[in-house]
């Protein structure tokens, strides 16, 4: 039986794009290897799925490094409110938090997955779980059939890769899109991992030092070999027992695996900034004064509140500063010092954790091979890719999830558009 439209890939795009393709009339198969849908959905935002991001379309677009300026097109087909007001027409009460992500009020991703499958399948679109597709046929350059791993052809004139990247496997994103896009003429770009924690070889990180302290607030800088900075973000950190984690760093690291792939070098120097409002001079100031204040006071006990207790005392040990003497007798140097490990933390790295480990996958489905305001093949009559397969990719925060969306819905509507005006 032939189908109108095959949605391969059960995640965010795929969902949205089944949707689509369903409301604007399609017949709509929706074929995913797993035994359920929406699993990337569900873990999402830490299980509370961040749904999409509020800021104006050029700050979202600013926050999608990989290729954002692609976006505009299908963001004037389907944009963040657009998201906003989809799930809040469908019953799901949306909350606005920092930086402009949306949640659902109950704090549950499991209710915007429920919810998104009770739409998909009010709209009789066809499910089969548990079904691996081996591959795409084409016939002179036109999608003809999808072919399953047990032998079965399915015919249709549109077929939606929503097949994600290869990064959170266990979910189902093991890279399968990229060889049927290759088979149709389309370039795979370098595959690399982004919003990833980053690794480093540097003793006190082999030693556990800082392992588990936690930076709030802070500014993390990435140098190149020549010490010019490539890229600084804001936000908070953590120490881990490879190296570093948390928001700031997962924001660095595709510049961290951007640099050290361009400049051939085994490590990268990054700078943390436990003060970026506040000069070193003044920095210095504050502690000269609290020194004044509290001359006969040790030095940990004096400077106790300026920053994390461990942060501290690593500080001191690596300036082999005795910590317990009377503040006053510490020269203004030391001081110095101290403010300038506190403003210019520096930490050699060397990369990041695999692909496999990162939260979102760079690279994929060149967009230079794509329709913006359809997502259609430029190579293949009838083929349509979404979400993570493509070459797009934004920092955590609602970003990519606003691409998928995003993409996923335009590519519905423009493959059902395109079968049945055919």
């Amino acid at each position: 039986m032939k189908q109108d439209v095959i949605v391969i890939g059960g995640g965010p795009s795929g969902l949205m794009a089944s949707i689509a393709a369903a409301k604007h009339g399609a017949q709509v198969l929706l074929i995913d290897k797993g035994n359920k849908l929406g699993r990337k959905l569900a873990i999402s935002g830490g299980g509370r799925c961040n749904v999409t991001n509020r800021m104006e379309i050029q700050d979202l677009i600013a926050h999608i490094p990989g290729n954002g300026r692609f976006m505009h097109s299908p963001f004037s087909v389907f944009n963040n409110e657009d998201i906003i007001d989809y799930f809040e027409g469908l019953g799901i009460a949306l909350k606005e938090e920092d930086r402009g992500r949306m949640f659902p009020v109950n704090n549950k991703a499991t209710t915007v997955v429920e919810t998104l499958l009770n739409q998909v399948r009010s709209l009789g679109v066809q499910i089969r779980t548990n079904t691996t597709v081996r591959t795409i046929e084409y016939e002179n350059e036109a999608v003809k059939a999808v072919k399953l791993d047990n032998g079965e052809l399915i015919q249709t004139s549109a077929v939606i890769v929503a097949t994600g990247g290869k990064s959170v496997p266990h979910t189902g994103s093991t890279g399968d899109g990229y060889p049927w896009a290759e088979k149709a003429g389309h370039t795979i770009t370098d595959l690399y991992p982004t919003e990833v924690p980053i690794t480093s070889n540097e003793r006190f990180i082999k030693e556990k030092k800082l392992q588990g302290v936690s930076l709030r607030d802070i500014e993390l800088t990435v140098y190149n070999p020549k010490g010019k900075k490539i890229k600084t973000h804001d936000g908070d950190m953590i120490f881990t027992h490879f190296g570093i984690s948390g928001p700031a760093t997962l924001r660095c690291s595709q510049y961290v695996v951007k640099a050290l792939k361009k400049f051939s070098t085994p490590t990268i120097k990054m700078e943390i900034d436990l003060f970026p409002k506040q000069s070193s001079e003044s920095l210095f100031q504050e502690i000269l004064s609290e020194v004044k204040d509290n001359p006969k006071k040790s030095l940990k006990n004096t400077l106790k509140g300026l920053a994390v207790e461990r942060f501290l005392l690593f500080v001191y040990e690596s300036l082999s500063i005795d910590s317990q003497l009377d503040s006053q007798s510490i020269p203004h140097d030391q001081l110095r010092a101290i403010v300038k490990m506190c403003k210019q933390f520096e930490i050699e790295v060397n990369g990041t954790l695999s692909i496999e480990k990162a939260f979102v996958t760079g690279g994929g489905v060149s967009i230079k091979e794509i329709e913006p305001k359809t997502m259609h093949s430029k190579k293949a009559e009838g083929l349509y890719f979404c979400g993570e397969v493509l070459d797009i990719h934004g920092y955590t925060g609602g970003y990519n999830i606003t691409v998928a969306f995003s993409t996923g819905y335009t590519a519905g509507k423009s493959a059902a558009e395109h079968v049945l005006h055919r």
